[in-house]
């Protein structure tokens, strides 16, 4: 049997999540399905042959997109406790109404259990993240996504990628730490001051907590979720996957350990290329920030890129 690196029972230390504690995540209709021949027509065509096309082929089902498989095993968390659902996946479109039947429609057709959308013609849909409750939004639109982080959202542009080998009957997401699930502070200092001053900053504040990055709050949100199963049983693993190595391991664990939270595995791999490693764990999705980190990641599992922190300056 597989131990929690870190599984440490105190709740308190988690922020307020939702009244119900649930993970909503909130997905555009280009993450969840391939629009990619739809798109080209917009960008080749403009919007109103965009949707013109859409309207005509509203009753043929698109074809999954890269996080279709991801939004599956979300949503089959749910079937474990039906009378308290755990996850709600939202959709967030730049479609209009009109040509957004065509997605409900592939929705439908799949038996996704997602009720709500908004449809923003166009307008960045990520004024609509709090109102719904959203922990994160997944897009094919960078921009999109960039404005998300900036408004403080956790966000990730779903890159081209692998599909994941599926192998595994629970739900695996893993984190890149440094500007994704921790704040870029110690990757300022790496970048800036190089590696060797790295290491000593980090050894030197082994004790001292790393602050949060956008994806705290998502860790959070599948912590709860697994808090309610033993580690064994759990239907969610995570993984941290950097290019950390001792002595720089230290703090991250520390880190973890005082905010209270579980992570099933952590790979420090002193800079080796991250792809092989993910296949491994079997990761339906992958959240990095450094873009050329992503990329090589995304010829093995679906990938998410973190435009956010010194790497993205």
């Amino acid at each position: 049997m597989s131990e929690a690196l870190i599984d440490t029972p105190d709740q308190n230390k988690s922020p307020i999540l939702g009244a119900d504690d649930r993970l909503v995540v909130a997905i555009s209709s280009r993450a969840l399905f391939d629009l990619s021949a739809e798109h080209q027509i917009f960008e080749q065509q403009g919007l109103d042959a965009y949707q013109a096309f859409q309207t005509a082929n509203e009753d043929h089902i698109l074809a999954p997109g890269i996080a279709f498989p991801l939004v599956q095993k979300l949503l089959r968390l749910n079937s474990l406790n039906p009378q308290t659902p755990q996850v709600e996946v939202l959709l967030l479109s730049r479609n209009s109404g009109n040509s957004g039947l065509r997605i409900f429609n592939s929705i439908e057709h799949y038996g996704l259990d997602i009720v709500r959308a908004a449809f923003t013609n166009g307008a960045p849909p990520h004024q609509y993240i709090e109102p719904f409750g959203a922990n994160l939004f997944l897009s094919a639109n960078a921009a999109d996504v960039r404005q998300a982080l900036e408004a403080g959202y956790a966000a990730a542009s779903i890159l081209p990628s692998q599909a994941s080998a599926n192998r595994h009957p629970e739900l695996r997401i893993a984190f890149d730490g440094d500007a994704v699930l921790f704040s870029d502070e110690a990757e300022r200092i790496s970048q800036h001051e190089g590696l060797d001053r790295f290491h000593e900053t980090e050894k030197a504040l082994a004790h001292q907590a790393l602050s949060g990055g956008p994806f705290r709050t998502v860790l959070y949100a599948l912590h709860r979720i697994q808090a309610a199963y033993p580690a064994e049983q759990s239907p969610i693993r995570t993984a941290l996957v950097t290019a950390r190595s001792a002595p720089a391991h230290k703090r991250v664990i520390l880190t973890l350990r005082e905010w209270g939270v579980r992570i099933d595995e952590a790979l420090f791999l002193g800079g080796r290329d991250k792809g092989p490693f993910l296949a491994a764990f079997g990761a339906d999705i992958f959240f990095d920030d450094q873009r050329k980190n992503a990329e090589s990641a995304s010829r093995y599992v679906p990938t998410g890129h973190v435009p956010h922190g010194v790497a993205n300056s």
